[in-house]
């Protein structure tokens, strides 16, 4: 299992994978709001989203877990 988590603080603007989508290393599965840029969160290795810990328009601080990948 590994934690994807937020590289700074910020507002969820879209959530790109489902759980059960299988990712590619550098696939984007969220794209966070930060003083107004948009930033994807990439995945940091190949798997399956096991968890989404956060929903559109959540706010996150940096080291929040937002996604974990299993595989």
């Amino acid at each position: 299992m590994a934690d994807v988590k937020s590289p700074m603080a910020g507002t969820i603007f879209e959530l790109i994978a489902a759980v059960g989508d299988e990712v590619e290393e550098g696939d984007e599965l969220v794209i966070l709001e930060s003083m107004k840029m948009e930033i994807p969160v990439e995945a940091p290795n190949s798997g399956t989203v096991a968890e989404i810990h956060i929903a559109q328009g959540d706010q996150v601080q940096e080291g929040d877990v937002l996604v974990t990948l299993s595989g």
